[in-house]
């Protein structure tokens, strides 16, 4: 009975403690696109880290110990908390470059910029350049 309750206690500090331990991609100089993909992953890993920690909680409630109960929701309840910050910064990211290549021009430091369109590898992109 000990070692199943060690087991279960060992699985649900492991996926917490691995989630924060886990190395993250440097963004300098990372184009919009690849910002949101990374920010989609991060999301995603921290939707399955609170579908675990929720199946640790129910492990918990049904073997009745209220140590793997609490750990379980205590993992579920920050990776949620998590999920739903990444969820917030990814809309802000794409809103925010979905303006930006809206305007067809814009002007800074005295110098009109032009957006115009691009093919590299088969695909169109943006870019402002000055006109």
């Amino acid at each position: 009975m000990k070692v199943q309750k060690m087991t279960a206690v060992l699985i649900a500090a492991s996926v917490l403690v691995g989630s924060l331990i886990a190395p993250i991609a440097s963004t300098a100089k990372q184009s919009s696109e690849e910002q949101s993909h990374r920010r989609q992953k991060t999301k995603n890993d921290w939707r399955n880290i609170a579908i675990g920690s929720g199946a640790a909680t129910l492990f918990g409630i049904l073997k009745h110990d209220n140590t793997i109960t609490f750990a379980g929701a205590a993992g579920t309840l920050y990776s949620l908390d998590r999920y739903e910050k990444d969820r917030r910064s990814q809309s802000r990211t794409d809103h925010a470059r979905a303006q930006a290549f809206g305007k067809t021009s814009f002007y800074r430091n005295g110098h009109r910029y032009v957006r115009k369109s691009v093919k590299r590898d088969g695909k169109r992109y943006y870019q402002f350049v000055r006109g």
